[in-house]
């Protein structure tokens, strides 16, 4: 029992320790991260406002609109001045990127709504293990990613653009799972990327959450439509 004790404990302090992040590189994460997690509650409240409260706008304002706002964030200079400002811009780009993903929502609603919460627990799940094996890598193994991740879109969004003529439902699942496994390997890229400009002096935390937020949206989108589309598989085959 104690050796079963002490290797628990030893497991826990392994998965806790950075003591190979600079002091300065743990408290920019820890600002990072404060503000990915107000963005996920942001965006929770405007999949609410879709959903619930049903304050619906067109798809395409809300798409225009978050991206009107992350580029008024970006083109907003980082300073304690510009904090609260920054925040709130953050806070509207989340919120309008929650909306957008409600007419996807109201449809896996219809067909099962426990798709929901499974997604959502899948998307924390691999989000997390990705993050933490980017964190707890001591080289830039990850950042040699960002060419073939990059490819891998461009073949993506090729792959999509040709489907919408064709139609075939094995361009469509290729697409969707290569999707799924570009955007954990976006994870492990942004999350390096962040610790080594942060190191190189740019510690711009709220910017910098704006990548992962938009990974885990990704995920979870992709994870939504890959169980909906399962769902809707075994009840084609039962009729």
């Amino acid at each position: 029992m104690e050796s079963l004790f002490g290797r628990r404990q030893f497991s826990m302090q392994a998965m806790t320790d950075f003591s190979h992040l600079e002091k300065r590189v743990q408290d920019h994460l820890k600002n990072v991260y404060t503000c990915l997690f107000i963005a996920m509650f942001a965006a929770a409240g405007g999949s609410f406002l879709h959903l619930y409260l049903r304050f619906m706008l067109p798809s395409l304002i809300t798409v225009i609109g978050s991206i009107g706002l992350m580029l008024w964030l970006a083109a907003t200079p980082h300073t304690k001045q510009n904090f609260t400002k920054r925040m709130a811009i953050l806070g509207g780009f989340a919120t309008l990127t929650g909306m957008s993903l409600g007419p996807l929502m109201d449809y896996v609603i219809r067909l099962d709504p426990s798709i929901i919460p499974t997604a959502f627990m899948g998307t924390c799940v691999i989000f997390g293990s990705f993050s933490l094996a980017a964190l707890f890598c001591r080289s830039r193994t990850f950042l040699y990613l960002g060419g073939a991740l990059m490819s891998g879109m461009m073949w993506l969004f090729f792959l999509s653009l040709l489907n919408i003529f064709l139609g075939s439902q094995l361009i469509f699942d290729v697409t969707l799972y290569l999707g799924l496994l570009i955007f954990c390997g976006f994870v492990l890229f942004d999350t390096q990327l962040i610790v080594e400009k942060c190191r190189n002096g740019d510690d711009d935390f709220i910017w910098h959450s704006v990548d992962l937020f938009l990974d885990f949206i990704n995920l979870f989108r992709k994870l939504l439509i890959i169980l909906s589309s399962k769902e809707e598989k075994k009840r084609s085959n039962r009729n």
